[in-house]
């Protein structure tokens, strides 16, 4: 009996030691601090249409992430080409391009056929598309744009 009452006295010991250290704060956590959520960008409707059109008719050969089949075709992130000249990057979707092409310190010898069966709505939001993704920050690109260069063509 004598047994039994120190094993229950220890067990009593046992469990107030628990709960206390249950009902005490951690003080080797720093305080929570309050994280502020940004507040969500408003998405240029032309982008989002101009991903859709980037899918259909650019991303077989400039993939998903605007980096180009490997050797085969060039990257469309982060290059003077799309972040340059506006209307020499409208001139190569509507014309095509063939030769060699340095891009990124990388030189490219392929054929990009002509879209120019495309609307100048539908190229103005896929370069806008373009110009706003793959690392890329450049301003839009109009159909007026488009239209203006399809014109000197």
């Amino acid at each position: 009996m004598r047994i039994f009452g120190i094993f229950l006295v220890l067990g009593i010991i046992w469990i107030s030691c628990t709960e206390e250290k249950q009902a005490k704060p951690d003080q080797t956590q720093s305080p929570k601090t309050e994280v502020k959520k940004e507040e969500p960008k408003e998405v240029d409707p032309r982008v989002v249409e101009g991903e859709d059109n980037y899918k259909k008719h650019c991303m077989t050969c400039h993939m998903k992430d605007g980096y180009g089949v490997p050797n085969l075709n060039p990257p469309l992130a982060e290059t003077e080409w799309v972040n340059g000249n506006k209307d020499t990057l409208i001139s190569i979707v509507l014309e095509g391009r063939t030769g060699e092409m340095e891009v990124n310190g990388e030189v490219y010898n392929g054929v990009m056929i002509p879209h120019n069966h495309l609307s100048d709505q539908e190229i103005a939001t896929i370069l806008t598309y373009v110009r706003a993704s793959f690392g890329n920050k450049s301003s839009p690109i109009m159909e007026e744009e488009v239209a203006s260069v399809r014109a000197q063509i």
